[in-house]
């Protein structure tokens, strides 16, 4: 039995996601493909060779993949999908997008956002996954003679480098031309991404309009990323690409600071298993407190400022 993972990259170096969905795929014991589809990839598939673990990078190449649509991806994945017990994606949007469609084609159910895996000889897999904003977590036994899941990143350490992977080329399907790439916006930062960051400080709506004045010295000292509520990227105070919880971006920092953030449910979804979590709210009876590893009552508008002094100190 062979296990399919899908790749991730922006192009120009690979996302932890993939290391961490090869993490997951391990469970298993069994030889990894890592499939990489793009264009110019011979940079990225030495990368992807690294990963300790997969046994072979599957390399699909083609000018329609330059920019990858969801569409095409399916039809790649289905090429070569009857080949492979377990096909494995992060809980990423493209990954959101791609699996249950091919799920769908192949009559098969997926099971999404996966946090534990459970595997006994000669017994069916039993997934773990979070539900009701991770109040309630589900096991689902899946007899199926072929498994496709998608795993959330945070609950899987990635692999190390240090691999020696076969790369090989696989021919890519013409495009059906379904939908048409236009262009993209991205967001230059020389912070680190939100979703592998060792410290995250984000803000609620309370901050209102001196979010960025008031977060940014915090993070250019900590090295951090900056995060943000639903509340507060819905009130135009912070990007939509900086939204953590359950309906945005899912971290796990070693340290999390959260700033004038009441604790909502689905934010705590995507925050819980950070390893520390420090709260400042004027408000002593925030939910977040609750899962507070330290908390401070204050005045945000007073405690940053003398926060970030005695920082510099």
């Amino acid at each position: 039995m062979s296990i399919l993972v899908l790749a991730e990259h922006d192009g120009k170096q690979l996302k932890i996601s993939t290391a961490q969905a090869v993490s997951a795929a391990a469970v298993w014991q069994q030889p990894i493909d890592l499939l990489l589809y793009g264009n110019q990839l011979e940079q990225l598939a030495s990368e992807a060779a690294q990963l300790a673990g997969v046994a072979r990078v599957l390399v699909a190449q083609a000018d329609h993949l330059l920019h990858p649509l969801v569409e095409d991806v399916q039809d790649l994945i289905l090429s070569i999908a009857r080949e492979y017990k377990v096909i494995v994606s992060a809980h990423s949007v493209l990954g959101k997008s791609v699996l249950p469609a091919v799920a769908a084609r192949l009559d098969i159910a997926p099971v999404t956002d996966v946090i534990d895996i459970q595997l006994e000889q000669g017994i069916a897999p039993i997934y773990v996954r979070p539900e009701y904003a991770g109040n309630i977590f589900t096991h689902i036994q899946n007899p199926q003679a072929q498994q496709i899941i998608s795993v959330r990143g945070t609950a899987f350490r990635p692999v190390s480098s240090g691999g020696t992977a076969d790369i090989l080329q696989v021919a890519v399907p013409g495009s059906r031309g379904i939908s048409q790439w236009l262009d993209e916006s991205i967001n230059e930062s020389e912070r680190p991404d939100l979703s592998s960051a060792r410290v995250v400080i984000a803000g609620g709506r309370s901050l209102g309009g001196e979010f960025d004045k008031l977060l940014n010295p915090l993070a250019e000292h900590l090295d951090a990323a900056i995060g943000a509520t639903r509340a507060c990227v819905d009130a135009g105070f912070a990007a939509n690409d900086l939204q953590v919880g359950q309906t945005g971006t899912v971290i796990a920092p070693d340290l999390y600071i959260a700033v004038g953030i009441s604790g909502a449910m689905q934010h705590i979804a995507g925050i819980k298993d950070s390893k520390v979590i420090v709260a400042i709210n004027n408000d002593p009876d925030a939910p977040i407190f609750k899962y507070a590893d330290y908390g401070i009552v204050a005045d945000l508008f007073t405690a940053l400022p003398e926060l970030h002094r005695a920082l510099q100190q």
